[in-house]
């Protein structure tokens, strides 16, 4: 069962005080396609388990929510992973007994009291919780997250009409997705991640 809702209001101010920042490798992959894409989140997903915290970045249209679908489909859940935007958080029940992926979208958070109302606090341990939009705000939910960045291989930004966001032949598919782990939680998990599309380790 998950809540999101003011239930630990003191939960990820108590998290910050202990947290414990180790910044390992970088692993960059270059992806030619959405499809692409989404393959290679489906494979991060075999290294996947309750209580793994993803924090995805990239602008508009980079292919963050490709990305988790990816994942979703990995990790074998129920329903269409799309864009949390309007909702905030989706769960994705596993149809497999794993664990349930959390989809939230912290694009609109803007403080920690903001964050709180999310309460994913309280259900990180009991699934994989992806977050878009949450750098300078998730942070402090685990010290053993993976924080992933999806930019364009050639650069630029998705068009915008008022609200409307136009992705329409704005560039060739093409992605460099770049994870950044922490802690040792990810020690060997990029030794064998998709070799044919890695480009660098830093």
């Amino acid at each position: 069962h998950y809540s999101f809702g003011r239930t630990h209001p003191q939960a990820v101010r108590e998290r910050r005080g202990i947290m414990t920042q180790t910044q390992t490798k970088q692993y960059s992959y270059r992806v030619s396609d959405a499809e692409q894409t989404r393959e290679l989140g489906e494979e991060l997903a075999r290294h996947l388990r309750a209580g793994d915290l993803i924090m995805l970045r990239g602008g508009l249209g980079a292919g963050k929510t490709t990305f988790t679908q990816g994942i979703g489909r990995g990790l074998q859940v129920r329903g269409t992973v799309a864009s949390p935007t309007f909702i905030v958080a989706r769960v994705h029940p596993s149809l497999v007994g794993g664990p349930d992926l959390i989809h939230a979208d912290a694009y609109r958070i803007c403080d920690l009291d903001d964050l709180e109302t999310l309460d994913l606090d309280s259900t990180i341990d009991q699934a994989v919780t992806v977050v878009e939009w949450g750098e300078g705000k998730t942070e402090a939910m685990s010290d053993a997250r993976l924080e992933i960045e999806v930019r364009r291989a050639s650069g630029g930004e998705a068009a915008r009409d008022g609200d409307v966001v136009d992705l329409e032949s704005m560039d060739d598919g093409q992605r460099i997705i770049t994870f950044t782990p922490y802690s040792h939680r990810w020690d060997g998990v990029f030794d064998d991640l998709a070799p044919q599309l890695r480009v660098s380790v830093e």
